[in-house]
């Protein structure tokens, strides 16, 4: 058995959990010719190779699908791309048709070849469109897009806090960590910190009130660019709003009121996953700063941080540059004083 032509080197993202009390990592998943390959996402380095004959899916018609190598229970894998999904489901089409069904080989094999282009037509051409409208879109409507999602967040948690020298700080704070380009504060109703397209990031205003050190707001500035999901914020937003939207993007460079609402709504009230402990330790490492700050505001007792703590890359040592100086971290929490 071999896979389709037009799968060859076709790789995407997945979420492997090795049996059922190890930690979920993230992999890369390549579709060889009767194997899924599994591999770790910085050094490529293959970590676990599936039949795809023996593979079986645990939640068929839901999302993210969920495959295993086999029935046992314990080792499974999360698939969220839709075109690695069709492409399994085609090679398992395939060898349905393939095995002997007297009488009814015609008919098997015709409802295979259906299933096949239905499942293109519908997974594939959609999450298509979603990729390209992402992949596309210039940096300026990126940054217009960005503001008019904090104009419809503004209406729900009050105007973004402002003063001088808190202005200034947020400027000091955006130039100091890699990938941004500017940083709101919102007065209520979000916890942590948010990435809109264009490089904006918002944090919510419990980043700087309670903390004693600019650490911390660093720490989920940092976090909110590494989520778990690992996609770009545009792409994330094109695909919760769907294909129509992501069509009208294309062809009018606009997307529909509603959707910048009801994604501003879903971006307040629900956070993305947090990356895995060596993705933020690797973020923490390249932005210059400590993750211990940002590991006890999540957990105060550390047990559930632990990871981020006891390999936090300054650990015991100052960060090679400071992340605010004081008078700045100052301004900054006094931001919000006048609201």
């Amino acid at each position: 058995m071999t896979a389709l032509s037009e799968y060859e080197r076709l790789e995407a993202i997945g979420i492997w959990r090795p049996d059922a009390d190890a930690q979920r990592r993230e992999v890369i998943l390549s579709l060889g010719d009767a194997t899924l390959v599994l591999s770790e996402v910085r050094s490529g380095t293959a970590l676990a190779h599936w039949s795809l004959p023996a593979m079986h899916r645990r939640n068929p018609g839901k999302r993210p699908a969920i495959f295993a190598p086999s029935e046992e229970p314990g080792e499974e894998l999360e698939v969220e791309d839709e075109t690695m999904i069709a492409a399994i489901e085609k090679v398992h089409a395939m060898i349905a048709a393939q095995r002997p069904h007297p009488g009814r080989l015609r008919g098997v094999l015709i409802g295979a070849v259906l299933l096949a282009v239905g499942a293109v037509a519908l997974f594939w051409l959609p999450s298509a469109l979603v990729d390209h409208a992402a992949r596309v879109a210039p940096q300026a409507k990126r940054v217009e897009i960005g503001r008019k999602l904090l104009s419809e967040m503004v209406k729900m948690t009050g105007a973004a806090c402002h003063s001088p020298g808190g202005d200034r700080a947020l400027s000091a704070l955006a130039e100091r960590l890699p990938g941004q380009s500017a940083i709101a504060v919102l007065p209520q109703a979000l916890e942590g910190a948010r990435l809109l397209p264009g490089g904006m990031t918002v944090v919510g205003r419990d980043t700087i009130n309670g903390p004693d050190t600019p650490e911390v707001v660093a720490g989920y500035i940092i976090a909110a660019q590494n989520s778990a999901a690992g996609e770009r914020p545009l792409h994330r937003m094109l695909d919760r709003l769907g294909p129509a939207a992501a069509l009208r993007l294309l062809t009018t460079g606009d997307l529909p009121e509603s959707g910048l609402a009801e994604y501003a709504q879903d971006l307040l009230q629900r956070p993305p996953a947090r990356a895995d402990s060596d993705t933020l330790l690797r973020a923490f490492r390249e932005a210059g700063v400590s993750a211990t700050p940002y590991a006890y505001a999540l957990d105060p007792t550390g047990e559930s941080v632990l990871g981020l703590i006891e390999a936090d890359p300054f650990k015991g040592q100052p960060a090679p540059k400071p992340v605010l100086e004081d008078a700045q971290w100052v301004a900054l929490q006094d931001i919000c004083s006048a609201q």
